[in-house]
């Protein structure tokens, strides 16, 4: 049988996922902060590409957190 590949988030979707305003996630984008491209002016966010960003995020956390090793 052949997955068919997750269809791609809107800014909406993205905003409800991570728990932010619409404008925060249209914000990071246009940074190049948050990975994410565009389709005929609209942007669309990939899941799994949203689950590598949080990742690093929060290895980025725990390394400036100064925790102790």
């Amino acid at each position: 049988m052949v997955m068919q590949p997750e269809p791609a988030m809107t800014v909406r979707d993205v905003a409800g996922y991570l728990n932010v305003d619409e404008k925060t996630v249209y914000r990071l984008a246009k940074r190049g902060e948050l990975p994410g491209f565009k389709v005929a002016g609209s942007w669309r966010f990939k899941r799994a590409d949203l689950d590598a960003w949080i990742d690093q995020q929060k290895q980025a956390a725990q390394d400036n957190s100064g925790g102790g090793h």
